[in-house]
């Protein structure tokens, strides 16, 4: 027995390479289920071809993580290595298998980006076990074995062997199935996304290094020549314009836009212009913040220059605009950097701010001191934290519980299809009402100013349809759901007046297919600011003014 005993307890010794070959084993086959789903879609299991395409793919990217683990990996630092890889990769894998998501630079960010309350919402006891058993337990494994010790010469030798070979296994087995591999990532490149953990580590590096990483140093200038309009020395009066900033609202949903249920009854009731073809920057709020509030936009895309120029509030400002962005989520992303921001989110009542996190109406309380303190013109940005999942049923309080059953749980594979539709749409109604009383209070601040509201969401949301949950597919191939996003526009009867618009032009033009590269001109069209920054083409108000602002002469090259 004490033999035994002793044989028991004496611990295994491997080489470093050996433990990364196991590593990279059990993350191929543990970590890589929505890969291997979609690597093989279509694929009859009977086929002798699925299985050489399979057995090649395995091996293949075995061999690639091997060499590329082989070139960090020491005596000293394999077991920390391959913990956080086991680790990360059983955690990443949880949220694609959960929620269908791809996970590329623009799905790290917005993982960075997340807060406490939004992060807490994604974590659960299923989430817990799930890591506990594919990442931690594998990651205590790893640190049982003692590692083998070699000369430094002889381990060099050795190691450079195991990446050559790697490297050599890696090329022959895809050039086995290489046309049914090239044609795969040709044809379904975002498959790329789902390859795990390297997903992870090809978006840390491109966040870090390549073009996404934020540009430093002060932003480029935008509208430096910006100015308000000759038509402005005929006012006596002050603008109070708001935009509201929806969150995660998707086009589909809306009643306004012919859905099925009643999602807007007050903004039915108001006298609105609905515009249902409208497209977004982005579909996450990492991406389509920053574009929406660009001159660039999407049909000029380049994230560099996006993140490294001024936004349109900062030309708003320049032109005079008192500019305040009021905040219930997780910032501005830098649109509002330099300018006044309100962060609103646990500042309100109880009642409004239950467990720390506030309701929207908190973005609505308080206007009235921000338009009474502000002198002259203000631009006001209202950022929801609206339909944020996947909580979807803490974004509105129990009496705009309408539709149900709704779902009633942060882990959306527990709810049916039915009972998550029905807490989105719970949602959009509390959305809904919400704007009812920005409308309201605008419509009473006509007595000292000409008022008017914007209302755009920056991205929609998927909500089961096809598998895939909340947001953040890579564009090219994001289905519709998170791409249309609904856009109102309420003007007051003096703001109209003052402004020239033609609300009944903006009804009969409102089917136009839009997008969110209207925004930064039609707000410096129909609020009258100049600058050769200004693309009249752009304008959702241009054609439907008495006297519209004419587009000043290119001067040189604009930052665009």
């Amino acid at each position: 027995m004490t033999g035994t005993g002793a044989a028991w307890r004496r611990r295994p010794v491997l080489s470093v390479e050996t433990l990364v070959l196991l590593g990279a084993l059990f993350i191929m086959v543990a970590g890589n289920g929505r890969f291997w789903e979609a690597a093989l879609a279509g694929r009859g299991w009977a086929d002798a071809s699925t299985w050489a395409f399979m057995g090649a793919v395995f091996v293949a990217l075995t061999a690639l993580y091997v060499a590329a683990a082989a070139t960090l990996a020491t005596r000293y630092t394999v077991k920390p290595l391959l913990s956080i890889l086991l680790v990360t990769s059983a955690a990443t894998a949880y949220y694609m298998d959960r929620y269908s998501i791809y996970f590329d630079r623009a799905m790290l960010r917005n993982v960075l980006a997340t807060n406490y309350a939004e992060a807490s919402e994604l974590l659960g006891w299923r989430m817990v076990v799930f890591v506990l058993v594919l990442g931690v337990l594998p990651a205590l494994l790893v640190w049982w074995p003692d590692v083998k010790r070699r000369p430094v010469r002889r381990a060099l030798a050795i190691r450079l062997a195991w990446i050559v070979g790697a490297l050599g296994v890696a090329t022959a087995s895809l050039l086995l199935v290489f046309s049914d591999f090239a044609s795969l990532m040709r044809n379904h490149k975002e498959v790329r996304y789902l390859i795990n953990p390297g997903n992870v580590v090809s978006a840390f590096a491109s966040n870090a290094w390549g073009r996404s990483s934020r540009p430093r140093g002060p932003k480029v200038a935008v509208g430096a020549d910006a100015q308000l309009a000759a038509a402005w020395q005929g006012r006596t009066r002050p603008a109070l314009f708001v935009l509201v900033v929806g969150e995660t609202a998707r086009a589909q949903n809306f009643a306004l836009n012919g859905y099925g249920r009643p999602t807007n009854p007050e903004l039915a009731r108001r006298d609105i212009v609905n515009l249902p073809q409208v497209d977004a920057c982005g579909t996450s709020t990492e991406v389509s913040l920053p574009c929406m509030f660009s001159a660039v936009g999407r049909a000029h895309y380049d994230e560099e220059k996006i993140l490294g120029q001024e936004s349109l509030l900062h030309v708003l400002a320049r032109a005079g605009f008192q500019v305040v962005w009021r905040d219930n989520q997780s910032g501005c992303k830098g649109v509002c950097s330099g300018l006044t921001q309100q962060q609103l989110n646990g500042a309100g009542a109880k009642a409004t701010c239950p467990d720390g996190q506030c309701l929207d109406e908190v973005l609505v309380q308080g206007l009235d001191g921000v338009a009474r303190d502000a002198k002259g013109n203000v631009f006001v940005v209202l950022h929801q934290l609206g339909s944020h999942g996947p909580a979807y049923f803490k974004r509105y309080p129990p009496q705009f519980r309408r539709f149900t059953p709704a779902c009633e749980s942060e882990d959306l594979r527990t709810c049916s299809r039915d009972e998550i539709v029905n807490a989105y749409d719970n949602s959009l109604l509390y959305t809904d009402h919400v704007l009812g009383q920005l409308i309201d209070f605008l419509d009473r601040a006509q007595a000292t100013h000409d008022t008017a509201m914007l209302y755009v969401s920056d991205h929609g949301e998927s909500l089961g349809e096809s598998g895939l949950y909340l947001h953040g597919v890579p564009y090219a191939i994001a289905p519709d759901v998170q791409k249309r996003v609904p856009l109102v526009m309420w003007l007051s009867p003096a703001f109209r007046r003052s402004f020239g618009v033609d609300q009944d032009c903006l009804r009969r033009r409102a089917d136009l297919p839009r997008s969110h590269d209207n925004l930064f001109h039609s707000l410096l069209g129909v609020l009258d600011v100049r600058t050769r920054a200004y693309d009249g083409g752009l304008d959702l108000f241009a054609g439907c003014r008495a006297n519209p602002q004419p587009q000043a002469a290119a001067a040189g090259p604009v930052a665009r």
